[in-house]
């Protein structure tokens, strides 16, 4: 049966061949995708080492061919070819055809497209998180002024051996905020920013990846001083040897390394700041890459307080200091997600309050305020009256009470498990250092 998908492939190769010779570009394309999907099928079932090489061996061909096509049909060429008559020039490489005479023109094309990508990583609008937004990490917040403020304001401390730190490895549960530290970074730091994840640096077309990893290093050196954070490292350097790893994801890895080395480049104004939450899944030799390995571990009681008043934010309440402390304490095991999400929930209970009042009162400004029943001066209305009556712009929902939080923790729970915790614990306690 699978002698078909062979030949099914040599057919498909032979048609293309035949469009390519004719410099029919955006015809021969197609045919190669096709031949090359038939020639994987077939070697899933080939089981002659020797026929397998040699199939591969043409596979990679094929696909480098159909590579250079694809660069001159995105680059707005039909294409034309110099071997008109050679039937044989799909199986050995072909340069792609340049626009100029110089053969860098096209090299530069292809750099200022990888570039251009990679431009919408720059964060170039503030996040407008400070430092004190940020509850608790001192040390993390400490290590990262060091590494991100010292070094851009006060150049004269690093003198000697003294170095700024050049690589940050942010690890911890799920939700501990170690995304927002990287914004309270972007917003405070005087650097250019860039904000990478996997999707960014990911290409299906073969050699693309690393060249966008190299890419955005030398972008970052020369607008440096810059920060490159990557969110979720672990998605692009799991530990190498997996069965599940393909051969992009070891090139990206290995030009990471390479880049993140810094041989031959003046990497000193250029910082790495990396998040993970399965530390252990980074591969061993990027671990090292990263010269402080920072745990981002659940917030504390006085943490947690500090974060339901940033997330409140001016919301008018009435909750006194006192029940700021007491909801700090009743939410042991949360993460800073956990609180913002009980947070967004409680700031719904007026409405829901407003939506459900059978009765209202109507302030000496015309402003109606859902109450009780025994309210002095109450109207039993609704919302929906009101409405009736052309007063939706004067209804205003009752400030948020320490009630609004207690209904909303009663069906609330943490999100982060004992055993997610154990975990983080015991890598801080082999390669890591509290923060």
């Amino acid at each position: 049966m699978y002698s078909n998908f062979k030949e099914q492939a040599i057919e498909y190769v032979r048609q293309a061949v035949a469009e390519d010779n004719a410099g029919n570009y955006a015809r021969a394309f197609p045919l190669y995708m096709n031949a090359l999907e038939y020639f994987k099928t077939h070697l899933k079932y080939e089981k002659n080492p020797k026929i397998k090489e040699a199939i591969t061996q043409k596979f990679t061909e094929y696909l480098r061919r159909a590579e250079e096509i694809r660069a001159v049909l995105d680059e707005g060429g039909s294409g034309h070819s110099a071997n008109g008559g050679d039937a044989a020039v799909a199986t050995r490489p072909k340069t792609k055809p340049k626009d100029g005479k110089d053969g860098n023109d096209g090299d530069d094309a292809d750099k200022e497209k990888l570039r251009s990508g990679l431009n919408s990583a720059i964060v170039r609008e503030k996040p407008n998180v400070k430092w004190n937004d940020v509850a608790g990490l001192e040390s993390a917040k400490q290590a990262l002024q060091e590494a991100v403020i010292l070094p851009v304001k006060f150049p004269q401390f690093f003198t000697g051996k003294r170095r700024p730190w050049r690589a940050f490895l942010l690890y911890g549960p799920p939700g501990t905020g170690k995304s927002y530290l990287a914004k309270a970074v972007a917003t405070e730091a005087d650097s250019t920013f860039f904000s990478i994840s996997s999707s960014d640096l990911v290409s299906k077309w073969m050699g693309e990846s690393e060249k966008l990893v190299a890419n955005l290093f030398q972008m970052a050196r020369e607008s440096a001083p810059s920060i490159i954070f990557v969110d979720e490292i672990d998605s692009l350097c799991g530990q190498r040897g997996e069965g599940n790893e393909s051969e992009a994801s070891r090139r990206i890895k290995t030009e990471l390394l390479v880049q993140m080395q810094g041989v031959g480049h003046n990497d000193d104004k250029v910082l790495v700041l990396a998040a993970t939450n399965t530390p252990y899944s980074l591969d061993q030799a990027i671990r090292r890459r990263f010269d402080k390995r920072i745990y981002i571990p659940l917030p504390d009681a006085k943490a947690r307080q500090h974060m339901f008043k940033v997330h409140l934010g001016d919301t008018p309440h009435n909750l006194t200091e006192a029940d700021f402390e007491a909801l700090g304490q009743k939410t042991e095991g949360f993460s800073g997600s956990d609180v913002s999400v009980c947070v967004k929930d409680v700031l719904f209970e007026p409405v829901r309050k407003t939506q459900d009042a059978m009765y209202f009162f109507k302030t000496s400004s015309g402003i109606w305020i859902p109450c009780g029943p025994k309210q002095q001066g109450a109207i039993q209305i609704t919302m929906e009256e009101l409405d009736a009556q052309g007063l939706a712009s004067k209804i205003t929902p009752p400030p948020i009470s320490k009630s609004d939080f207690d209904k909303v923790l009663a069906r609330q729970r943490p999100t982060v498990s004992k055993s997610d915790l154990d975990v983080h614990e015991r890598f801080t306690k082999e390669f890591g250092e509290e923060g």
